[in-house]
């Protein structure tokens, strides 16, 4: 909370993310996206390998 008159709220409302994986329901811990893109969120299981850029 702020104490300057105005000042704008943040929204504080828990985002959940499911497994974006065909069939899965669990929860989506891993958010991968490129560039300025949306993310797309995994579980645990179905997480992509992630490979750095210049590998």
């Amino acid at each position: 909370m702020s104490d300057e008159q105005g000042a704008a709220r943040h929204d504080t409302a828990l985002y959940v993310h499911y497994c974006e994986h065909t069939g899965c329901k669990k929860w989506g811990a891993f958010g991968f996206a490129v560039g300025k893109a949306n993310p797309n969120w995994f579980c645990f299981e179905h997480r992509p390998e992630w490979k750095p850029r210049n590998a």
